[in-house]
């Protein structure tokens, strides 16, 4: 026990099984084994590996899937199966593979932690630039020159301030639980452009920012993140599906690969790491996953790229949580959860961020978490735990899922605490941040009042309500219907750029305003909302691209022509 420390890896018994050292109590260490330890035994040996869990990091992560602890799932299947056996290892990076290497960095260069060295065509996708550890730093004494390499292979000499030389090779190992050492964060100001209306238009997330998607069985939290791993603008995705079932990431594994990614062609795998630990693997290693997510985004966030992460779900890894605190026979909290449950969330969320380097570059992680509370209670401990270390809350409502209406997020009780930073970002682009947020405001209104009507609605009825009032109650059905919907699987509906929801929701609101002038004139709201517009304005979404916008010119035509047609009809004597 001499040699050995908590939080180091560990190999157990004949098979080498893959384990960690949680707890050390003199002689005695606890350790938690990230395999099946059916027929284990007393008396076998333990070896310490003599460091934490960590991750290899270099060339060759890009279209890979990992399981929690980044043991590369095809190679293990060809090994096993599609059932893997105990022990079964395989490195997590190609030993073999040849990279086409080109350094940018130069002898005599005093190089940083985390300075990058050169380059490597990954994929089409993703320019792959080596880097020191970053722990690691000092000058570049040699330089591996242009050629073909092996990530075993000598990337370049550091000669460190103590004198001592490091050849470093085209990667490297680092502690999962470990943030990587940063450079100046920066406020998380540019939007994460996900192509979801209800989101970027209402409550969108920045880049480098936090967002939580909780909702019960069935509301759509998976479809969710597919969504946003699809087709947001990030320039890497990491998806960690966390005790999610098989089938779930069957899905997921099965579609990537064919999807194509809307900025080159290209399948969408080309930017895209995959972390699967489905529901029937070791519940430790569930524990294990979001960290191995993390770390792998870090990595690209240090080159450079904005990474989205989607965790998908941390209720199943929290469960993970309070299933080793019990066997450890920790003093259970809230729900039988340990008492640190507040403070690893933290922990994982403080990790997201945008970052400026000392080279000149910026890359970001934004982190998107999927909640799963019990019967949809948003008020058990990892829902509100959750909340307090986020500043975006998409909360997915259950009747809306019942009636069909999705995404599922609920306009009442979701919020996004970056609208004021995004609002500074449009104004220095030229992005029209005055008419967003107008019409953003505008559309919450109504949206807000509406809900207050249907409480009287539902005691006597519509019809009991003035022609303003009703109004009101239907122009918000056409914003939930023509705006809020979105269709995952039209291929017009799936991605609605920011151009074309501003020109969608000025539609919907010119008409608003048509309405208001109408009923001044004695107009019965029945005949407004009877106009053929109306089901235009529904659909609008569907008939117009994307590309199209010149096409709401005559939605706009048509709104003015029909309703001032119908004016005229009510204006006779």
């Amino acid at each position: 026990m001499s040699g050995a420390n908590v939080a180091d890896q560990v190999e157990v018994g004949p098979n080498r099984l893959i384990g960690e050292v949680i707890a050390q109590t003199d002689e005695l260490a606890t350790i938690q084994v990230y395999e099946d330890t059916t027929g284990m035994r007393p008396g076998q040996e333990v070896a310490s590996l003599g460091h934490p869990l960590s991750v290899e990091l270099g060339p060759g992560l890009i279209t890979q899937i990992y399981d929690g602890i980044q043991r590369p799932l095809v190679d293990l299947s060809k090994q096993s199966g599609d059932f893997i056996s105990t022990g079964t290892t395989a490195p997590s990076l190609d030993r073999e593979r040849k990279w086409q290497w080109q350094p940018t960095a130069r002898v005599g260069d005093s190089l940083p932690g985390s300075a990058i060295l050169g380059q490597v065509q990954e994929t089409t996708a993703v320019l792959h630039k080596v880097m020191l550890p970053p722990n690691v730093s000092g000058k570049l004494v040699n330089i591996a020159p242009p050629g073909e390499y092996k990530i075993t292979d000598t990337a370049c000499v550091i000669e460190t301030a103590s004198g001592e030389k490091v050849n470093q090779p085209f990667f490297h190992a680092w502690p999962v639980r470990r943030a990587r050492i940063l450079g100046s964060r920066l406020s998380p100001s540019e939007p994460l452009i996900t192509g979801q209306r209800v989101i970027d238009f209402f409550f969108p997330i920045a880049k480098g920012g936090t967002a939580v998607i909780p909702g019960g069985f069935g509301t759509g939290k998976t479809v969710t993140q597919h969504q946003l791993a699809k087709w947001s603008d990030a320039d890497v995705i990491v998806y960690i599906g966390c005790g999610e079932r098989g089938n779930e990431m069957t899905q997921v594994l099965e579609e990537f690969p064919h999807l194509k990614d809307p900025r080159t062609g290209r399948p969408l795998m080309e930017r895209t790491v995959l972390i699967a630990n489905t529901s029937n693997m070791p519940v430790t290693a569930r524990e294990a996953s979001i960290y191995t997510g993390i770390t792998i985004a870090e990595y690209f966030r240090d080159m450079g790229y904005n990474v989205a992460l989607m965790a998908d779900s941390t209720s199943r890894w929290a469960e993970a949580l309070r299933e080793i605190a019990g066997r450890l026979e920790e003093m259970p909290a809230e729900e039988g959860f340990p008492a640190y449950l507040a403070t690893r969330l933290g922990e994982f969320y403080e990790r997201a961020g945008r970052v400026e380097y000392a080279a000149g570059h910026t890359g970001s992680v934004s982190i998107i978490g999927a909640v799963s509370p019990p019967g949809g209670d948003f008020s058990e401990p990892v829902t509100q735990h959750t909340r307090r270390f986020t500043r975006t809350f998409w909360a997915l409502d259950k009747a809306l899922a019942s009636e069909r209406h999705f995404p599922s997020i609920n306009w009442n009780d979701s919020y996004s605490g970056y609208i004021a930073d995004i609002d500074r970002w449009r104004k220095e682009k030229g992005g029209g941040a005055d008419t967003w947020n107008d019409l953003r405001a505008e559309a919450m209104r109504i949206l807000q009042a509406e809900s207050r009507l249907q409480r009287v609605v539902r005691l006597v009825g519509p019809d009991a309500l003035p022609d303003d009032q009703r109004l009101i109650l239907g122009i918000a059905d056409i914003i939930k219907k023509g705006f809020l919907e979105q269709s995952a699987f039209d291929p017009i509906d799936s991605y609605c750029p920011m151009p074309k929801q501003t020109r969608m929701m000025e539609c919907i609101l010119h008409f608003y305003r048509k309405g208001q002038e109408a009923l001044k004139t004695g107009m019965h709201v029945i005949a407004l909302m009877d106009l053929p517009v109306v089901d235009r304005l529904r659909r609008m979404r569907v008939e117009v691209r994307n590309d199209n916008l010149p096409g709401f010119d005559q939605v706009f035509k048509e709104v003015d022509e029909q309703t001032e047609k119908l004016k005229k009809e009510y204006a006779k004597p």
